[in-house]
């Protein structure tokens, strides 16, 4: 299935991966950035140029670049992304830097790492084009992927496992994410003077302070629900009774079945004794990663890093949401968390262990031979 000493080989590749790390970090690609993304997809192209013997190619999908390799639609589904939350300059204040323990650099663990970890994994299971496995990185994951989910969905459409190249959470494999819901509520009163006539008013203010009450009562901490408003805006003078108010909420869910209670409760509320009108934007953005789709493969990656040596893997469930929440969402045998092993995403301290890139790259690699069977 696959060669008892692909960790040595992964290793033997660990000088080009942190050249390859190195010259993706380098290139800053924020999400709001699409000249940025275009340009570090085409960067990609020519980094992954001498890993595997078929080049990549950069595809525009509603505006933005996806960068491919492989089949539209493959067995096995590589999946990740390109952009990252760092703006253009963060580069200035944090230079990328390899002590020979640790890489650091904006992206390096969010997830530039890991893209070279699955081009890696790609050239040490000498994959071709005809192999059945695929690859495709997006570059609008940090945002919600709002252009690439379509294309994401009909890549993973006849995948019999995703593997998701997003970093680890201390090392452990990510098995389970809560799904995301996003919600902008608007509320329309009606204004007055806040001196001379305010019962002439209806307090749009007042309307979103009860609804940020009320949904305490939402959440439920047993299922591990969230519902937390997090951004409010009213009024326009100290004298005037608000005539609007936004407010916005931000749910989390271990499962599908707990963001529709969520979503029904948005949608059914209204305001006590004040007479605004009401209009709600969004909904289930990302929905939730159950255990349930990670189980088959996570059981094939435990037992493929006993077989290379690497120990017991470990799996956590987490709160954040990635594109293997949608490929989940959509049947796939999903597992995440396969990318680098490190810390602090979004933060100044990102960085990425250097001897896991070629034990993670042989992992995936493992996985891959695997599922592919003989």
């Amino acid at each position: 299935m696959y060669p008892s000493d692909l960790t040595e080989q992964a290793r033997a590749l660990l000088p080009a991966m942190v050249d390859a790390v190195g010259a993706l970090v380098s290139v800053e690609s924020p999400s709001d950035d699409v000249e940025a993304c275009r340009a570090v997809a085409q960067e990609a192209v020519g980094i992954f140029e001498g890993w595997l013997p078929e080049p990549a190619r950069v595809e525009e999908h509603d505006g933005r670049p996806v960068w491919r390799w492989g089949p539209d639609q493959p067995r096995v589904l590589l999946l990740g992304h390109l952009d990252t939350v760092w703006p253009v300059g963060s580069l200035a204040r944090l230079p990328f830097t390899n002590d020979g323990e640790r890489l650091h650099g904006p992206g390096v663990f969010d997830m530039k790492a890991g893209v070279v970890q699955g081009w890696a994994a790609l050239a040490l299971a000498q994959m071709t084009e005809a192999s059945g496995v695929g690859m495709l990185l997006t570059t609008d994951e940090e945002i919600g992927s709002p252009s690439s989910r379509e294309v994401i969905r009909m890549a993973a459409e006849v995948a019999e496992a995703v593997l998701v190249l997003e970093p680890s959470i201390d090392a452990a494999v990510k098995t389970a994410r809560k799904g995301t819901s996003w919600y902008s509520v608007h509320l329309s009163g009606r204004a007055a003077h806040a001196g001379l006539e305010p019962e002439r008013g209806i307090n749009a203010l007042l309307a979103a302070a009860e609804l940020a009450s009320t949904t305490i009562h939402w959440g439920d901490a047993a299922a591990g629900t969230t519902v937390t408003p997090t951004i409010l805006h009213a009024g326009t003078t100290s004298n005037t009774v608000p005539a609007e108010a936004t407010l916005v909420l931000d749910v989390r869910a271990w499962t599908a079945a707990e963001q529709v209670r969520v979503d029904r409760l948005v949608r059914g509320w209204q305001a006590e004794g004040i007479p605004v009108s009401v209009r709600i934007d969004g909904g289930i953005d990302r929905p939730a990663m159950e255990e349930s789709s990670s189980a088959g493969l996570f059981i094939l990656a435990q037992d493929v890093a006993g077989r290379l040596g690497h120990g017991e893997l470990h799996g956590r469930a987490v709160g954040g949401a990635s594109d293997g929440n949608l490929t989940a969402a959509h049947g796939r045998a999903t597992l995440d968390g396969l990318g680098a092993v490190g810390d602090g995403a979004h933060a100044d301290h990102e960085w990425v262990s250097v001897p896991h890139l070629a034990e993670r790259a042989a992992l995936v690699a493992a996985i891959v031979l695997s599922v592919l069977g003989p």
